[in-house]
């Protein structure tokens, strides 16, 4: 096979588009097999091995087996599982990716690299498991992707709520969900139901640093990332309402390939900002040991930016020396004020009023000694906190100040501006200040807070611990994550901003569930989905510690105060309460795969293997007699490589059971199993 190979390499070797850097592009040669195409078909035929291998002399016409001369192609021993349409490097590129433009000025650029065209299955389940996975090429496979991505059946349905656990009876759109089991499956089990729907993405997903639990294919480790997250942003974007938004952290493992990734799939001119996070830092990581790495990034991105908006959030601090330094003048006003001139905006027709103050007093806070005078001063601009104000020079870009000021003589003048308060009886004249500049008020962008004056700064992109504090962190939630964990803090802001109460959150990898836990807290809907195993540490044990128990009081059950009170329980005042829905992928095949890898010795994995025999489906092109016939041989490999074959032989399109299947009794689905579904997927 391998001369054949090569030979084949041989006569095509002129050909640009179908030998790339001395290797196969097996997409496009498969490509132009299926479709018969002249120009393969001329040089295979010239070639008495090709001849003789793939073309069947019928009553002297030669057929070409272009179905078995795919199988070839496809063989391992060229690039492995490389479906692929572009070349077998990473790269920005434009075009197909056939050519060496990577490197371009124009605005097409999109990240190419090995199998980006096709759909990873991504079967892990726990974070120390290595798997080869099979990459499914869209074009070439179109009947296997179809099966791979049908939505599944669900199982072990359960609900949750303060008197504990239930039998699911009845599902509701309002219902908070939560899904073990593959999450591309998952969301492709989902898509139709939530198309349109979800507010807020927030994921986390591995960062492939090679310590995290992205544990695939080591020769393609960095390919397979990018496809992976791919496959699933896709079904994300579908997701999304049109005022919608997805928050994505990482680190500088892949961030700038990500950024690509994301500009392809949402546009780039849905992208909002990067927001530079510090975590916790850890010395010699990154930068090849130079500098402690403390920051991660998030990358957001909207549906449609030009239909969205964020909530306003601010950050609060004590107004410090910086901030008095300039707001340190207090206007008192005496006597009356006189009407120069009442006219509409040319902007909007609003009407706007201005006045001269015929007697004012400006009384300036001295700040020399500031830290001597530290309480007196701080005294003095809670005493005076609505006369407090700073100058400042008029922006030229502020067609409104400008428009104003257009009317101003030198002096102190004031300005009342109303806007039309239409159906808001609540909307207030708004008084503007102006000299030689306009006057800032601290009113403005600061409120009292007990003793203090307090300052509201905008957010910026950098989210610091000050900010974000990672105040007991290990134990939010009473779970443990041993890297990774997000605090109830950060996510609190970015459901703060994005959101409103009874919005839908979606996270596809919640880990230990910080997601879901903040936005129950904060009384939005949530889908939360997950495919490895935390143990005790386990999302819905969160979950139901946030939601709390009941307990007798005096004969009845009542309310306890036995609920989560850590991360930001406090902020938002949580009390407990609520509910939400648990259920899981049907296992079929991955029953068999779980089986094989938790086996512990070659006795216990050759039982696995009689049961697969009977009962799993298997490789269309496994040969299951020839196998037992050479059973012997097999058991002479390293348990290793035993159970590498036998995961290799399982059909994975068949891991989990199709909906469209859920009747065939070989599946074992449940009467109540088959009610439920039916009535999640709206066919009750």
């Amino acid at each position: 096979m391998q001369n054949l190979q090569n030979e084949l390499i041989n006569i095509l070797q002129h050909e640009d588009a179908l030998v790339v850097d001395g290797q196969l592009n097996k997409n496009k040669i498969v490509e132009m097999a299926l479709q018969v195409d002249p120009k393969l078909i001329k040089h295979l035929i010239k070639h008495d091995t090709f001849k003789t291998h793939f073309f069947t002399d019928v009553e002297s016409v030669l057929v070409f087996d272009k179905i078995k001369f795919q199988r070839f192609v496809n063989n391992k021993s060229f690039l492995p599982d490389s479906y692929t349409a572009f070349k077998n490097k990473i790269g920005l590129t434009i075009n197909d990716g056939t050519t060496d433009n990577y490197i371009t000025s124009k605005n097409d650029v999109v990240l190419a690299w090995p199998h980006k065209d096709c759909v990873l299955e991504g079967g892990q389940t726990k974070e120390d498991q290595k798997r080869n996975e099979i990459f499914w090429n869209e074009t070439l496979a179109p009947d296997e992707i179809d099966r791979l991505l049908d939505p599944k059946v669900f199982t072990n349905w359960k609900k949750y709520d303060q008197k504990g656990e239930h039998e699911l009876t009845e599902i509701s759109d309002n219902d908070n969900l939560i899904i073990k089991g593959n999450n591309l499956l998952a969301l492709a089990s989902l898509k139709k139901k939530y198309a349109g729907k979800v507010k807020l993405i927030y994921i986390d997903p591995p960062y492939n640093t090679g310590s995290d639990s992205f544990q695939y294919n080591d020769n393609f480790n960095h390919s397979t990332w990018l496809t992976f997250i791919k496959n699933r942003l896709l079904y994300a974007k579908n997701m999304m309402h049109e005022t919608g938004f997805i928050f994505v952290s990482c680190d500088d493992s892949e961030e700038a390939y990500l950024k690509v990734i994301l500009d392809e799939v949402f546009g780039r001119e849905n992208f909002v900002n990067t927001i530079s996070y510090e975590r916790s830092g850890s010395a010699g990581i990154g930068q090849g040991g130079f500098f402690v790495d403390t920051a991660e990034f998030i990358l957001v991105y909207s549906k449609n930016k030009s239909n969205c908006s964020f909530n306003q959030v601010t950050k609060s601090s004590l107004l410090d020396y910086e901030v008095m330094k300039r707001y340190n003048n207090i206007l008192e006003k005496e006597g009356e004020k006189e009407l120069i001139k009442e006219f509409k905006s040319k902007s909007n027709g609003e009407p706007v009023k201005i006045f001269k103050h015929t007697n004012y007093n400006i009384e300036k806070v001295s700040l020399k000694d500031y830290y001597k005078r530290e309480i007196e001063i701080r005294k003095s601009f809670k005493e005076n906190f609505s006369k407090v104000f700073r100058t400042t020079n008029p922006q030229a870009e502020n067609s409104f100040q400008q428009e104003l000021l257009s009317y101003m003589d030198n002096g102190l003048y004031s300005v009342e501006y109303t806007p039309s308060r239409g159906k808001n009886k609540d909307i207030q004249t708004t008084t503007y200040y102006l000299g030689n500049g306009i006057f800032a008020w601290l009113k403005d962008s600061a409120h009292v807070e007990g003793a203090n004056v307090v300052k509201e700064n905008k957010l910026t992109t950098l989210w610091s611990h000050a900010e974000i504090p990672k105040a007991d962190l290990a134990n939010e939630g009473d779970v443990i994550l041993k890297r990774g964990k997000k605090p109830e803090q950060l996510l609190n802001r970015i459901i703060e901003l994005s959101t409103n109460e009874g919005d839908l959150v979606l996270d596809f990898f919640i880990g230990s569930g910080t997601t879901c836990a903040v936005s129950h807290k904060m009384k939005r809907k949530y889908i939360g989905i997950e495919q490895l195993n935390y143990g005790e540490n386990d999302s819905v044990i969160r979950l139901k510690n946030v939601i709390g128990k009941t307990e007798k009081k005096q004969g009845k059950l009542m309310p306890s105060d036995i609920f989560d009170k850590s991360g930001v329980s406090k902020k938002v005042n949580w009390q407990g309460g609520g509910s939400f829905i648990y259920c899981e992928l049907a296992k079929y095949n991955q029953t068999y795969a779980d089986q094989i890898l938790e086996a512990d010795s070659k006795e216990k994995l050759i039982a696995v293997w009689q049961q697969m025999k009977e009962k799993a489906f298997l490789s269309y092109q496994f040969d299951k007699q020839s196998f037992d016939e050479r059973i012997e041989a097999f058991k002479t490999l390293s348990l290793e490589y035993q159970k590498k074959f036998l995961l290799e032989v399982l059909d994975k399109n068949q891991l989990y059971v199709n909906y469209s299947e859920i009747a065939d009794e070989t599946h074992g689905i449940s009467k109540e199993d088959k009610r439920l579904n039916d009535m999640f997927y709206g066919k009750i």
